[in-house]
C-alpha cells in the first residue's frame, strides 16, 4: 500500500527523505579479498571468481567476436538505432571544444580537449538485460573518440551482445561484480587496464568502485534508483504508472509524489494498487512501494520544491518548464506530463546513468565530459609577463616560494 503523509508530520517525512544506508561497509569487507586476489593473480583469480559468481564456462572471460555478430530482431534493431542516434546527438551537443583567446596584450589563454585513452563500461546483469545502459555508456565514449572502449557484463543475453556488436564494440568480457571492477582497475593478462570505469551496478560493484577510486577513475558510487514527482494536479493513472516504472527496478527503489492535493494523493494511491494487480513485475514493485515510497501532501508547491531539492533525486518530474529555475539538485529533470522517465531511460538522448542517494547535490549524471580531459593552456610574451610580474612575485614571496619569484625576474632583467 502506498503511504500518504502530511508534510506536517516532520518525523515521517525526514525518515522518508533520509535514504537507508547501502550497507557499503559490509560489502567492502566482502569485496576486499576479491580485489586483492585479482590484483595479485590476474586472470587466474578473475576466471575463478567469474566461474563461481558469473556463470562463466570456459577458461577466458573474453567474449569471442562471433558472439557479438548475431542478428537482432528487426523491431529491436530499429529501436536501438533510433535511441542510439538520439544519445549520439545529445552527447555531441555536450562535447566541449578546444579554444584559445587573446585576453589582453601579451597574454593568451585557452583549453585543449583530449579523450581518455581507455574507458570501461560496466553493464549490470541481474534481473533484467540492459542494452540501454550499454548504449548510454558506450556512445558518449565514441563521441569523445576514446581509443579503447571496454565492456563487461555478467549477462550473456543475446540482445545485449547483439547491441554491442551493432555499436561496434570489439572488447566485451563476461565478468561482473567486484572481480570485473578489479580487472579494469589493475589489468590482467586478458583484460586491459582502464583509465575510468563507468556504469551502474549492485552494492558489491559500488563498494569495489569506492575502494578503487584513485587507483582508477570512476563516475560515481551508485545506489538504488529513485524518482520524485511534483504535481499540483494531473492524471492519476499516469502518475501511478511513472511511480511503478521506477519501483519495478528493485525492491530498494523509491518513488515519491509531492503534491498539494489530498484528492490527487488518494487517487494516485488507489491507481497504484489497481495497476500493481496486473503488473508482471509486481513482486519487486510491491515491496518497493510498501517499503520506500509515499505521497507527501505539502501546504504549497514552494514547500514541495524545497523538499525536492533537499532530497536531490536521481530523477525528478515537474509540471512545466517554469520549475526549471527552482530545481537546484537532481540527476535528470522531466518536464510536463508527456515526459515519462522511461523516455529518458531509453530514447530521448540524455544519459540515464545518474547519481543516487543524494549525490545529485554534488554532480549531474554521466556525460561526455566523463570521457575527456580538459587541459588548460597559457601563452605570455615579454609584455604580458612584465604586466603581471609584480603580482606574481608578490604572491610568490608571500607564500615563501622565492624560486617562483626569481623565475619571473630572471626573464625581465
Amino acid at each position: 500500500m502506498l503511504r500518504i503523509i502530511s508534510s506536517r508530520e516532520r518525523g515521517r517525512v525526514e525518515r522518508l527523505l533520509a535514504r537507508r544506508g547501502q550497507r557499503l561497509v559490509e560489502a567492502e569487507r566482502v569485496v576486499r579479498p576479491i580485489l586483492e586476489a585479482v590484483r595479485k593473480s590476474g586472470d587466474r583469480a578473475l576466471v575463478r571468481y567469474a566461474r563461481k559468481l558469473d556463470g562463466l564456462r570456459g577458461n577466458t572471460v573474453a567474449v569471442p567476436p562471433a558472439a557479438l555478430a548475431q542478428p537482432l530482431p528487426q523491431a529491436f534493431r530499429r529501436a536501438v538505432e533510433l535511441a542510439s542516434a538520439q544519445i549520439w546527438e545529445y552527447s555531441r551537443m555536450q562535447m566541449p571544444r578546444s579554444w584559445r583567446k587573446r585576453v589582453r596584450p601579451g597574454l593568451s589563454v585557452g583549453q585543449l580537449v583530449r579523450p581518455l585513452e581507455s574507458v570501461a563500461a560496466y553493464i549490470p546483469g541481474g534481473r533484467y538485460p540492459l542494452p540501454s545502459t550499454l548504449m548510454m555508456t558506450v556512445i558518449p565514449a565514441q563521441v569523445a573518440v576514446v581509443k579503447t572502449i571496454l565492456v563487461a557484463s555478467p549477462s550473456r543475453n543475446p540482445l545485449l551482445l547483439g547491441t554491442a556488436g551493432l555499436l561496434g564494440v570489439r572488447s566485451f568480457f563476461h565478468m561482473g561484480g567486484a572481480q570485473a571492477v578489479a580487472a579494469f582497475a589493475f589489468g590482467t593478462e586478458t583484460v586491459p587496464r582502464a583509465n575510468r570505469i563507468v556504469g551502474p551496478g549492485n552494492i558489491y560493484v559500488a563498494a569495489a568502485k569506492k575502494l578503487l577510486a584513485g587507483e582508477v577513475g570512476i563516475d560515481f558510487v551508485a545506489g538504488p534508483t529513485e524518482i520524485l514527482i511534483l504535481a499540483g494536479d494531473g492524471e492519476p493513472r499516469w502518475i501511478a504508472a511513472d511511480m511503478l516504472a521506477q519501483a519495478e527496478h528493485d525492491v530498494d527503489a523509491s518513488a515519491i509524489l509531492l503534491t498539494t492535493s489530498m484528492r490527487l494523493a488518494k487517487r494516485v494511491a488507489g491507481e497504484v494498487q489497481r495497476q500493481l494487480k496486473i503488473l508482471p513485475t509486481r513482486a519487486a514493485a510491491a515491496k518497493s512501494i510498501a517499503a520506500n515510497s509515499a505521497v507527501v501532501v505539502t501546504s504549497t508547491m514552494e514547500e514541495a520544491v524545497e523538499l525536492a531539492n533537499r532530497f536531490a533525486p536521481e530523477h525528478i518530474s515537474v509540471p512545466d518548464s517554469s520549475y526549471l529555475e527552482k530545481i537546484t539538485s537532481a540527476g535528470s529533470v522531466f518536464v510536463g506530463p508527456w515526459s515519462p522517465e522511461a523516455a529518458g531511460d531509453y530514447a530521448s538522448g540524455p544519459n540515464h546513468v545518474l547519481p543516487t542517494g543524494g549525490r545529485a547535490a554534488l554532480r549531474g549524471g554521466l556525460s561526455v565530459l566523463d570521457y575527456v580531459k580538459i587541459i588548460s593552456v597559457q601563452e605570455l610574451n615579454h609584455r604580458g609577463l612584465r604586466h603581471m610580474a609584480d603580482a606574481i612575485t608578490t604572491l610568490a614571496r608571500a607564500e615563501g616560494l622565492e624560486a617562483h619569484a626569481r623565475s619571473v625576474e630572471v626573464r625581465l632583467r
